[in-house]
């Protein structure tokens, strides 16, 4: 961030390893030494990240619940006050000395209606990944409903960008096969092996609804007009092969010109 002018945002499970006041304090210090560039998206985590400290791995109930509580903990701790709390996360006598004049926006991550609603009457916005845009537009109203009307959207969107469509959908199938599941499967797989297993028979046409993938510029555009028609106001573009370069020039001289 201090060699960018960029604003920069990270995703984070509090509650599990991760304590909510170290959280708190954490992002405090890089929205004072950055002011209005950084935002935490807080979610309730995967297996993935979350099971190396051999810690219980609750439930989607129970890890909203515990999450919704370190939200709560974290803006009382960005507001001044001193915190202790004994509950599914305890605290005692913790405060922020040094805070930020403007607290960093938590961002609610969801990949299923439910849980955007849920997120909608706690987070300061919302962010998901890309998806058919019927999907897309579901996502947004239970947000909304939720209690998010009028808070900004974000949206990460997975593609695979190549000289030609083959090697863009051989990319996509070699990198990215894994995260395609939805999150009730892939919330619980605990190592790198069993994600590998359970897309052992994922196939490079089963792509398509996760992975944005072509070879034409115009295209990836098209795709991006459509996330800013829908609303999204923040879009991170992320490809998936490993040709960054070759990415990064084509979209650079091609893609984000026209959007404007």
């Amino acid at each position: 961030m201090q060699a960018t002018s960029l604003p920069f945002g990270v995703v984070n499970a509090p509650g599990g390893r991760y304590h909510p006041a170290i959280i708190a304090q954490a992002a405090a210090t890089l929205a004072e030494l950055f002011p209005g560039r950084f935002w935490v998206a807080l979610g309730s985590g995967q297996a993935l990240n979350e099971d190396s400290t051999g810690a219980y791995w609750p439930d989607k109930a129970e890890r909203n619940a515990r999450l919704k509580e370190c939200v709560e903990m974290i803006r009382a701790l960005w507001q001044g006050e001193t915190v202790t709390h004994q509950g599914r996360i305890n605290v005692h006598g913790a405060t922020l000395w040094s805070r930020p004049a403007e607290p960093p926006l938590i961002i609610g991550p969801a990949l299923t209606e439910a849980t955007a609603e849920f997120a909608g009457g706690w987070a300061d916005g919302f962010i998901t990944v890309n998806a058919p845009r019927p999907r897309l537009e579901k996502l947004i109203a239970a947000f909304r409903r939720g209690g998010g009307a009028g808070k900004p959207l974000y949206l990460q969107w997975h593609l695979s960008y190549a000289t030609t469509d083959a090697e863009a959908r051989a990319n996509a199938h070699d990198q990215w096969r894994t995260p395609i599941f939805p999150g009730s499967v892939t919330e619980h797989l605990r190592t790198p092996r069993q994600f590998d297993d359970a897309a052992r028979f994922i196939r490079p046409d089963d792509l398509d609804d996760s992975i944005r993938i072509a070879a034409d510029p115009d295209r990836h555009l098209e795709w991006l007009r459509g996330d800013l028609e829908l609303g999204f106001e923040h879009l991170y573009l992320h490809n998936v092969g490993r040709n960054q370069k070759e990415f990064l020039e084509a979209f650079g001289e091609q893609v984000l010109p026209a959007v404007g």
